[in-house]
């Protein structure tokens, strides 16, 4: 192996300044509420660490809640009330205030929930539905069947292309806050804005920023939002997504699949359907109790921790490591694709290299996991509340080494 492109005096520069920003960081004591190892973990925009007070809470939920309980829990233990309860504890991270916002089902449910009651509600001669051109793929395949199901036409613009896209015939507009790939934000307020002022609904996608930077959905009017937890929000792989219904749209929410858990009277088993009050009438059926109370427990590592704080935080990790990277790096080895500008950026960094994928599995060898996006991009997501500059330094440490082999 050639030697790293970085002297030894600017190497220990740099782990010097981790070691200061580590004692500086006022998040730094949320990591121990995590199950974590000598690995430093780049992946929790993927799947988020484990809790550490988890697995003794779905120990209680499994042995006592259903193995004693059983039945009754849906009752005794607050099963029936967990979709709205644990929507309400995902409010604020999102900046939506309570009664707006149901977990359960997957994101791509939600998607399909939120355009379809979208386009219901858009009004007469609006007949097409804008996706982001850039989206997670899942979301465009959704697009499309509603499209297909509503009479639409489906047109994938650009983000930053949107506001010139708009017109009378516009429905509704689904758009990722963070693109996946590069990590990029999108403007959400003056996106909403501008869908707003063609009469169109908005639609976002927050896979990639809840839990990792200020949302604002209240205050910026957004109609429609959805999201997972097992990233950011760390509830566990497969844990429930939630979908966001402003409260004022909520008396028009039309769902696509009404189930008898939405119904105004679950347990009255009408033949005919009448829709919940509220974000209730997001519910479909049956909730998933375990990997539900799993990321109820999950969320209490938000206790006494702003988003605020880690958007701050989230910001001076990602500056650091690109630091690190141009420093470790030899010349024109990666390219950065996230954006330098704080303004346009997410929460994790994606480089692009010939040999990406070879690369990242060096990586996960040496004990920096971040993941590989075909053909050629490695992505690192910071997690703020147990990433460290001192991770940040290792992993761009080594990344150099690997890139110069």
């Amino acid at each position: 192996m050639s030697e790293p492109t970085a002297s030894a005096p600017k190497a220990a520069e740099l782990a010097a300044l981790a070691r200061t920003l580590d004692a500086a960081d006022d998040l730094a004591p949320v990591r121990e509420r995590f199950v974590l190892d000598d690995v430093v973990y780049l992946d929790g925009n993927s799947l988020g660490a484990l809790p550490a007070h988890v697995p003794d809470r779905m120990a209680d939920v499994v042995r006592r809640q259903w193995g004693e309980l059983r039945i009754r829990s849906w009752a005794e233990s607050g099963w029936w009330t967990a979709p709205e309860r644990i929507g309400d504890r995902i409010a604020p991270l999102v900046g939506a205030a309570p009664g707006q916002i149901v977990a359960g089902d997957s994101t791509s449910v939600n998607v399909f929930k939120a355009l379809v009651a979208a386009t219901r509600m858009a009004g007469e001669g609006r007949t097409e539905i804008l996706v982001d051109a850039t989206t997670f793929p899942t979301d465009g395949y959704i697009a499309e069947s509603a499209a297909r199901l509503t009479g639409c036409t489906l047109r994938a613009v650009p983000p930053q292309e949107v506001p010139s896209a708009l017109g009378d015939r516009t429905a509704v507009v689904l758009l990722n806050h963070v693109d996946y790939r590069t990590g990029r934000l999108h403007d959400l307020p003056s996106l909403t804005a501008a869908i707003h002022a063609s009469g169109a609904l908005a639609v976002w996608d927050l896979c990639h920023s809840a839990g990792a930077l200020p949302v604002g959905l209240d205050e910026h009017g957004v109609d429609l939002a959805v999201g997972c937890t097992y990233k950011y929000l760390n509830g566990g792989p497969g844990s429930p997504a939630y979908l966001y219904v402003r409260r004022e749209l909520q008396p028009r929410f039309d769902s696509p699949l009404p189930g008898w858990n939405s119904h105004q009277d679950p347990f009255g088993m009408s033949p005919s359907y009448a829709p919940a009050p509220g974000a209730l009438r997001g519910r479909v059926g049956t909730p998933d109790i375990l990997s539900m109370l799993a990321l109820e427990a999950a969320l209490e590592v938000w206790d006494g921790v702003s988003v605020a704080a880690v958007r701050a935080k989230s910001l001076a990790l990602t500056d650091f490591f690109l630091r690190c990277v141009s420093e470790y790096s030899g010349p024109g080895r990666v390219q950065c694709l996230t954006p330098d500008s704080h303004a346009e950026r997410g929460s994790q960094v994606a480089l692009r290299c010939a040999d990406a994928g070879e690369v990242m599995k060096r990586l996960i060898a040496r004990g920096v996991v971040g993941d590989f996006r075909h053909p050629d991009v490695l992505r690192f997501g910071f997690t703020p509340l147990y990433t460290g500059f001192g991770d940040t330094e290792r992993a761009a440490r080594i990344l150099g080494e690997e890139l110069a082999r």
